[in-house]
C-alpha cells in the first residue's frame, strides 16, 4: 500500500522522544540549573516537565495517544534511536513498521512553545506528512 506520492504507508507502532539532557542525577541537576540560568534549553522538557516533574496536561495528553510515548535523555537512548536522529536532540521519533523516522526536530519543537496543544498537533501535522498511519 502507498500514499498518493507513491510513498510506502508505515504504521506508527511507538512515539519516542529523546531530551537534551543526561539522565543521571548529575545530568538532571547540571540541567536544571543551566536551564535557570539560560544555559541550557530543552525544548521537549518545557512541554513535559514544569520545574520539578512531569506536567499534569502533558500526562493527560500522553495518555490519550493513539500509541505510547517513551523518552530517553542524551546518554541512555538505544543506539537504533540516535542512529535515526543523527545524535539530534531534543528529538520525537515514530517507531514504524518501516523504521524509526524523525518526526519533530529541535526546531519543531522550539515552535511548540512549551504548549502540550501545540505539540500534539505537530506530531500529528508531521506524521500525516510523512505519510505514516496509526494502528487502528
Amino acid at each position: 500500500m502507498s500514499d498518493a506520492a507513491g510513498r510506502p504507508i508505515a504504521t506508527i507502532r511507538l512515539l519516542v522522544g529523546v531530551y537534551n539532557a543526561n539522565g543521571t542525577v548529575g545530568g538532571e541537576l547540571a540541567y536544571f540549573i543551566g536551564a535557570r540560568l539560560g544555559r541550557a534549553h530543552c525544548a521537549l522538557c518545557d512541554i513535559t516537565h514544569g520545574l520539578a516533574r512531569e506536567r499534569a496536561d502533558w500526562k493527560s495528553c500522553r495518555a490519550g495517544l493513539r500509541v505510547p510515548f517513551e523518552t530517553y535523555h542524551r546518554n541512555d537512548q538505544p543506539e537504533a534511536v540516535l542512529a535515526a536522529s543523527r545524535g539530534v536532540v531534543p528529538v520525537v521519533l515514530a517507531d514504524t513498521d518501516a523504521g524509526l523516522i524523525v518526526l519533530l526536530d529541535p526546531a519543531d519543537l522550539s515552535a511548540c512553545t512549551g504548549s502540550v496543544d501545540l505539540f500534539a498537533r505537530a506530531i500529528e501535522q508531521a506524521a500525516a506528512q510523512a505519510g505514516l498511519t496509526w494502528p487502528t
